[in-house]
């Protein structure tokens, strides 16, 4: 994984609004590289502070850090059973919403 495809990664994640989330799998369609959801999910291990990790979660709606659900929580986002509640409500797809 190289340094250009983790700066797309962290700028597309930038974009996500308060209180709506997307998945790691939207994020790799959204720079180009369909299937590698696990390498965007690799890529935000080591994300600046700057960079809204909390808001990208797995395409099930599961939250893959159980420790993001307090800023998750903070925006608004309910979470039961470290599941967000209206996921597809709140699902914000790069590819239709830039």
């Amino acid at each position: 994984m190289d340094e250009i495809f983790k700066q797309q990664v962290w700028e597309i994640t930038k974009l996500v609004p308060k209180g709506r989330v997307t998945s790691y799998g939207a994020i790799a369609k959204a720079v180009g590289y369909p299937n590698h959801s696990r390498h965007v999910g690799k890529a935000m291990g080591g994300c600046p502070k700057d960079v809204p990790a909390h808001r990208v979660i797995s395409s099930s709606g599961t939250l893959s850090v159980p420790e993001f659900q307090i800023k998750l929580e903070a925006e608004g986002i309910v979470v039961e059973n470290f599941r967000i509640k209206n996921f597809k409500k709140l699902f914000w797809n790069p590819l239709e919403e830039l």
